[in-house]
């Protein structure tokens, strides 16, 4: 099932995504006595993790229960300005009582390939399940996406072999364009979570957007497209300036 919602700012949007991760925490508890959620990088989850920081929204969550991954990272040091761990540590993780034996980062800093080969054997023994199984039906609670203006999302570019990943829920590549490694959730992980959310905000993705949502199929230049949760729930959470090439009349879920 998927879903949009279009809201009237940033600011919006970032309330929007933090109710429902509050409410998605909360049911998860509930029925399985944990959250595992995986997180994303970027400037629009950022707001979100701050706003998840505030005490309106962190007396809401049962952080202890709450266990935090990562949809990919950056080859570089956990303290170093471009990595993901750090951002979400700063903006959410230093600021809520989670354990620290709740926080899975990957290991950026280490050979990419053995970081992807020990972030996925960490997934399996969390989840108790052999990866690539038949029966396979581990999965994150939710995770949490953004998308590029290249139609990018996590480490998933563009003509990137990980797009055609059918096995592995962790892989490290090197990607052309940045001249750099990257380690990223595969599509095989990504689309097998319970829910999966999108966060898009600003003009400068508008038109990208409009074509992820309503183009052709064509996820080897639009790797967003390939984010399709084989049995869970997909969500679009926008602001209105990345919503303007959207076309109408569409199944919107307009929220104030």
């Amino acid at each position: 099932m998927t879903d949009i919602k279009i809201l009237p700012d940033a600011v919006g949007l970032a309330r929007a995504a933090a109710e429902h991760f509050v409410t998605l925490a909360a049911g998860a508890i509930a029925a399985r006595e944990r959250f595992a959620v995986a997180l994303s990088g970027g400037s629009t989850p950022q707001a979100l993790y701050a706003l998840l920081a505030t005490p309106e929204f962190a007396r809401r969550v049962d952080w202890p229960r709450v266990y935090v991954f990562w949809g990919d990272e950056r080859c570089v040091s956990p303290g170093h300005p471009d990595s993901n761990y750090r951002m979400a540590r700063e903006a959410l993780l230093d600021h809520v009582p989670i354990p620290a034996d709740n926080i899975h980062r990957i290991r950026g800093e280490i050979e990419p390939t053995w970081a992807a080969d020990e972030c996925e054997r960490v997934l399996q023994r969390f989840f108790d399940v052999p990866l690539g199984g038949e029966k396979r039906c581990a999965r994150f609670d939710l995770v949490l996406l953004g998308m590029g203006e290249d139609g990018h999302t996590a480490s998933l570019f563009p003509g990137t072999a990980a797009l055609g990943e059918q096995k592995r829920w962790v892989v490290a590549h090197y990607v052309d364009r940045l001249h750099a490694w990257r380690i990223t959730l595969t599509p095989v992980a990504i689309n097998a979570a319970a829910n999966v959310v999108f966060l898009v905000s600003g003009l400068g993705k508008a038109k990208q957007l409009g074509q992820v949502l309503a183009g052709p199929y064509q996820p080897e230049v639009l790797p967003a497209q390939i984010v399709r949760p084989t049995d869970g729930r997909l969500l679009w959470l926008v602001d209105s300036a990345a919503a303007a090439h959207l076309a109408r009349p569409v199944t919107f879920h307009t929220a104030r």
